[in-house]
């Protein structure tokens, strides 16, 4: 019985490891929308709603990926 709780604890040390792997993704994401978004506000300041609109929606749907993430470990346990 030992063995089968270190393996379901291995497991769950992988689940954590796993999920900050996978949050790299989505802080990079995030750096080259806002990024690229400063950019062309910086380029093109009339278009500065259209711009900030498009950027907030990226970001939304980036971290909605990242919270995906944090969840699904826990719901297919």
């Amino acid at each position: 019985m030992s063995v089968l709780a270190e393996v379901t604890g291995s497991l769950n040390a992988l689940g954590s490891i796993g999920y900050g792997l996978a949050a790299i993704g989505p802080g990079i994401g995030v750096g080259i929308i806002f990024g690229q978004g400063v950019q062309a506000i910086a380029r093109q300041p009339e278009a500065y709603g259209l711009i900030r609109q498009n950027m907030l929606l990226g970001f939304v749907l980036t971290e909605a990926l990242a919270l995906i993430g944090l969840v699904a470990p826990f719901m297919f346990r």
